[in-house]
């Protein structure tokens, strides 16, 4: 397994899908979204395994509202802002491979051991 959480430092949950990784002595690369962001490569992955960009923007983030983007009806604008502003992004990401889960979802990390 070749684990990647990405999360934000102040996320409760980001911090208990660490803990589930750690208690299970699986390896796993922690990064941070505020700080390094993802790649629009990482980003097409995540994208394509979740279902759509809908599923990986959180709308009750400070961001969302100050960018305005409820207001912006091109998917494209949409994400343009996500990947310029990484905090809109939904915590934790959880990403093994081509497979990847948004929010803290164990049910479904226990299937990828």
């Amino acid at each position: 397994m070749n684990i990647q959480i990405f999360g934000k430092a102040k996320c409760f949950d980001t911090k208990k899908a660490e803990r589930y990784f750690k208690e299970r002595r699986i390896k796993y690369q922690l990064i941070d979204l505020g700080k390094y962001g993802m790649s629009l490569g990482e980003y097409k992955a995540v994208k394509a395994a979740v279902g759509g960009m809908d599923f990986l923007m959180d709308t009750k983030s400070k961001e969302y509202e100050d960018n305005y983007v409820k207001y912006l009806s091109d998917d494209a604008d949409k994400e343009e802002k996500l990947l310029e502003h990484p905090k809109m992004f939904q915590t934790p990401i959880v990403r093994n491979g081509k497979l990847a889960t948004v929010g803290y979802k164990p049910e479904v990390w226990k299937e990828w051991a």
